[in-house]
């Protein structure tokens, strides 16, 4: 893949973008039963600086491969190291240099640096980005030292747009799990109604809001993401979340911002209104970049990424004020049995009062039969796409709730509650309450989003 560095840019996007009006259009199509894989025992790594002729070799690496070249004698010279810490720079190589003869030489330099030869794994045949990244997330390896500046080189030149969240030095941001999600960052202004010119997924900011009898146009059997805020209701439809994967709204006289990751089945939201003086109400917007198959929100007002499942700024000014937004609940609901249970509530125009059609599935089932991006080793205590309702208890605590069986067990009149915590029935949905009647925000998700951003969780199972 040798391009010249005016093209760059646009060629992957089109190698690694099947973009549908969203994020993370990742090409890999999961098997209909995964295959089960052991993870090897970790390389073993030694905290050392980066040899003399290790850093030169890096020096001319990144900056060509930045531009469409991936330089041999280069790349040998880090495999040449036997440090495995650098196996996280080959696997950001590999996010942009997929197929061919640049991927064998890739996949080839991770197993001189590790030991380990990727292909006997089985989902191998499916992307070795994938398997390779993995691999180093189940490890749990450091990342080398300078490994921020380095993949700041790759990334910068594809998304100018994300240099404040590598220039901040004092951040959280874990880089060695992030990664490209397959477009670019929304940057658009607040309100702006218009797709983003280079490929982004565009939040809707403040969409018209009709009655439920306005609602007909959805069909009562259709997944909507439900809130009540100051005794006013909003049901957010999920073809249109799939589309937009962020909504900055206000409701029952709240700000909030409410991102869906449509890879973690999880739609989420925050209160912007509930944060210090000192900082400007931040708009959420995508960033077209991930954190172990989770989207990467950010704030425009001040350029701070926020981690998208806890609501807790990770760098910028939100994190220097110590930012960490309060949750509300969000249910989810068929239309038919929200509207019944909240016959005041609201709903997303048709149009989402921007004068755009949604396609009723807009995914085409895309994340139905598994995670598509890294996410590393997974919790065995449930099938990795089990919806659990995820709730923080009173003392901190997380605790999660697997949501059919829960429903279920509602249903018949048996109690849910675990750890202090409560579920009850909300139409179609739940909620959770402390055992002393307080309600508590809760959400549901994939088990595997949850349990890997909440590893500690409790599990109800039932009885």
């Amino acid at each position: 893949m040798r391009l010249a560095a005016g093209v760059f840019v646009a060629t992957i996007l089109l190698v690694a973008c099947g973009c549908a009006g969203g994020e993370e259009r990742e090409a890999r199509a999961p098997a209909a039963t995964e295959p089960t894989y052991d993870f090897p025992d970790p390389p073993i790594v030694v905290e050392r600086p980066l040899a003399r002729s290790v850093d030169d070799a890096l020096s001319g690496l990144l900056p060509s491969a930045a531009v469409g070249i991936l330089d041999p004698v280069a790349l040998t010279a880090v495999a040449d190291s036997r440090d495995a810490r650098l196996g996280w720079l080959v696997s950001d190589l590999l996010r942009f240099y997929q197929g061919g003869d640049e991927e064998r030489r890739l996949v080839d330099a991770f197993e001189r640096l590790t030991g380990v030869d990727v292909r006997r794994d089985p989902f191998f045949s499916e992307g070795a980005w994938r398997t390779v990244t993995d691999h180093l997330i189940a490890w749990e390896l450091p990342a080398p030292p300078g490994y921020r500046e380095h993949k700041a080189q790759l990334y910068t030149a594809l998304e100018p747009g994300w240099k404040p969240f590598f220039v901040d030095a004092d951040s959280e941001i874990d880089w060695r799990l992030v990664a490209w999600g397959g477009v670019l960052i929304d940057d658009r202004r607040l309100g702006d109604p218009n797709p983003c010119a280079r490929g982004c997924i565009p939040a809707l900011d403040d969409p018209a809001l009709t009655p439920a009898a306005g609602g007909d146009w959805y069909p009562d059997e259709r997944l909507v993401f439900g809130v009540d805020v100051g005794g006013e209701a909003v049901a957010f439809p999920k073809n249109i979340m799939e589309v937009h994967e962020m909504v900055n709204v206000t409701v029952g006289g709240r700000r909030l911002g409410i991102p869906y990751c449509t890879l973690c089945r999880s739609a989420q939201a925050y209160l912007l209104d509930s944060v210090p003086t000192t900082v400007k109400q931040p708009v959420l917007r995508t960033s077209g970049l991930l954190s172990r198959s989770n989207k990467v929100m950010w704030d425009l007002n001040s350029r701070s990424v926020l981690d998208t499942f806890t609501g807790r700024a990770l760098s910028g000014p939100l994190q220097d004020a110590g930012v960490v937004l309060e949750q509300v609940t969000v249910v989810s609901s068929t239309w038919g049995e929200w509207k019944r249970a909240h016959p005041e509530t609201k709903i997303v125009a048709e149009d989402g009062g921007i004068g755009r059609s949604y396609d009723e599935d807009p995914l085409r089932g895309r994340d139905d039969d598994g995670p598509i991006f890294p996410i590393g080793d997974v919790d065995p205590r449930l099938p990795v796409q089990i919806e659990v309702v995820g709730v923080i208890d009173p003392e901190g605590r997380p605790v999660a709730f697997p949501a059919d069986r829960a429903g279920a067990a509602l249903a018949t009149g048996d109690p849910v509650a675990l750890a202090g915590v409560e579920l009850f029935a909300d139409g179609g949905g739940l909620r959770a309450r402390s055992s002393g009647g307080d309600e508590l925000p809760a959400h549901q998700a994939f088990w595997f989003a949850w349990s890997q951003f909440h590893p500690d969780t409790a599990l109800w199972t039932g009885g």
